[in-house]
């Protein structure tokens, strides 16, 4: 190694190290890749500022919405690796989106650093109340007397909400539309509420509200067992359907290439963050379940699970991009 190479390595490294030990010293970005009202933002703007708090930097949500949250996708996992962009990303950006889209540019994989599990949500099958449904026989016996009748909606085509109908009408043998919805949960369930659509799949946090005002029906959540939240609701499972049990997830990331000592120490804010008794309840409130991962090894390990998981569900459902 030359001279010359070796007096760089030493002016650089040290540099590098003591810009990492003074991480962060501007405010972060953390992008949802969704609009406002989804399930993923509501879990971000809970997080975010005890995460400030404990960091001494204002932790910012920045929305990029659109292509099943490819859009915000892409951004984050083009920002600069050094700490100052984070990507909340979930079960239909992270698992399922490389199955369903082909030329997907971001491979999350590749391009993001896993950090940890935030959050676990379970959906909830719900119908607009002006249709009658009342219960999932209800809708399985109209689906079946006119096939196509009804339609559905879903945040967009490779999310798992979409999987979860899919999954539904292919265990029931019915057969219903699919409405694909821009930005995610919020402008699908202003749909499903204005009468556009009929039903849905989508996580509780997106419609415990309206279920509970009553403008919502809801016939089944995907849970093992019923929710406290929503006691009076049925699962899946006793509604006779045992093998749609199933439940969304979000999580932190940052870009592939973000220094170790950084990502070892967003982990260890993160777990200070989720430890913290209120902020379980404020999550139950939405009908979110706090979840970590030990370490982002942990973590990672449990993204590529999931992948294989649901790009198997894909290819038997044969679920394309409409």
């Amino acid at each position: 190694m030359s001279r010359l190479i070796l007096l760089v390595v030493a002016l650089v490294l040290p540099a590098l190290g003591f810009a990492q030990e003074g991480y962060p010293n501007k405010p972060i970005r953390m992008i949802v890749p969704f609009a406002p009202g989804g399930a993923s933002d509501f879990v971000a703007r809970i997080i975010a500022q005890p995460m400030g708090q404990l960091l001494g930097q204002q932790v910012i949500i920045e929305n990029k919405a659109g292509a099943s949250g490819n859009i915000g996708m892409e951004a984050a996992a083009k920002a600069p690796p050094d700490g100052y962009t984070l990507f909340l990303g979930n079960i239909g950006t992270i698992a399922i989106n490389p199955a369903v889209f082909r030329d997907l540019p971001v491979n999350p994989a590749r391009d993001f650093a896993a950090i940890t599990l935030a959050s676990e949500v379970p959906s909830i099958l719900v119908a607009n109340p002006d249709t009658g449904i009342a219960s999932v026989k209800d809708l399985v016996t109209r689906a079946k007397a006119k096939p196509g009748a009804l339609n559905f909606a879903s945040p967009g085509p490779s999310t798992l909400n979409r999987l979860e109908m899919e999954g539904f009408m292919k265990e029931t043998g019915t057969t219903m539309v699919h409405v694909p919805y821009k930005g995610g949960a919020g402008p699908a369930v202003t749909g499903l509420l204005g009468g556009d659509t009929h039903v849905m799949f989508v996580t509780l946090s997106s419609a415990m509200s309206f279920v509970q005002a009553g403008r919502l029906k809801a016939l089944a959540v995907t849970a093992p067992q019923r929710l406290a939240a929503l006691p009076q609701v049925p699962t899946m499972v006793e509604s006779g359907y045992a093998d749609l049990v199933s439940s969304s997830w979000q999580g932190l990331f940052a870009p592939a290439g973000t220094p170790r000592p950084i990502i070892d120490k967003l982990h260890r804010v993160m777990l200070q963050v989720l430890g913290a008794p209120e902020l379980a309840q404020r999550f139950a409130v939405g009908g979110a379940l706090v979840a970590k991962s030990s370490s982002p090894q942990e973590f990672q390990a449990f993204v590529t699970t999931e992948a294989q998981r649901w790009g198997k569900v894909v290819k038997e459902t044969g679920a394309t991009i409409d």
